[in-house]
């Protein structure tokens, strides 16, 4: 995300790539992104929705959208219907959520935390939730096109996504110790970066995956539902939630973000 790195990747990897920093919360910007992947490429193998954030103060972005939300699904979302009528044959999408899911459902009555009052956590996993269910309606809508949407945990990693974290509460939830070095937790349990993009790898180009999607994957297999452990504690890093993979809720979700969107665009 730093475009110094940017350029030096693109340098790597030749006449081939190239790159658009884009703050997904900016129509603009995704409108810029959109147009120059159509114009560079012509059409989509592969998108990765990846950028994100995580357990921000309260912060409104959009229509007065609660921006974990707005962030990590609807700017998203815009993306990615900008880019559909472009998807080549056999193309892929995956969707980055989280193990974080199982600390919400989708908040039908309170989306943006404008009855209630605002938890970090809360919204975090209500915007992974929303994360997973995009690729499992995408996949109904396009599975019959030979393309799919899948959805991914990529596990535990120390990135900037902690960046509103502090030391004392990432010791709170086991991921430090007090000298702020990793926890045996961590040590045992996270990944490193090149670790935590295998999964995200895995499900954009896998040919064990051909033909299926609408699922969440993590550890490069498709998850178990965490209703289907016979050992609750042993789901709690593991394993998806039923709402997660709702394909009722995929639905209403899909239906209730194109109509958030149209809203906003009518307003601009």
């Amino acid at each position: 995300r730093r475009e110094d790195r940017l350029k030096e990747l693109v340098n790597e990897l030749g006449d081939s790539s190239a790159y658009e920093v884009t703050d997904v919360k900016k129509k603009e910007d995704l409108d810029r992104l959109a147009q120059k992947s159509i114009d560079t490429f012509g059409g989509v193998d592969a998108i990765i929705n990846n950028a994100g954030i995580m357990a921000c103060p309260e912060t409104r972005i959009g229509d007065g959208w609660e921006s974990q939300v707005g962030v990590n699904h609807l700017g998203h979302f815009f993306l990615l219907k900008k880019l559909i009528p472009y998807f080549n044959d056999g193309a892929r999408f995956v969707s980055l959520s989280s193990t974080a899911h199982i600390f919400s459902p989708i908040r039908w009555d309170d989306i943006h935390f404008t009855q209630n009052s605002y938890d970090k956590w809360i919204a975090y996993g209500q915007s992974k939730t929303a994360s997973s269910l995009i690729a499992v309606h995408f996949n109904e809508l396009m599975s019959d096109k030979n393309i799919h949407g899948y959805a991914v945990h990529p596990g535990g990693i120390f990135t900037p996504l902690q960046r509103h974290l502090q030391n004392e509460e990432m010791v709170a939830l086991g991921w430090l110790k007090e000298d702020g070095s990793p926890s045996d937790l961590a040590l045992q349990g996270f990944k490193t970066p090149s670790q935590g993009a295998t999964t995200t790898l895995w499900a954009a180009t896998s040919p064990m995956l051909k033909n299926i999607g609408g699922i969440y994957c993590e550890n490069c297999n498709v998850a178990q539902l965490k209703s289907e452990f016979e050992n609750p504690e042993a789901s709690r890093y593991i394993g998806v939630a039923d709402w997660a993979v709702s394909k009722e809720d995929a639905k209403k979700l899909w239906d209730y973000s194109e109509k958030t969107l149209e809203q906003w665009l009518r307003c601009l």
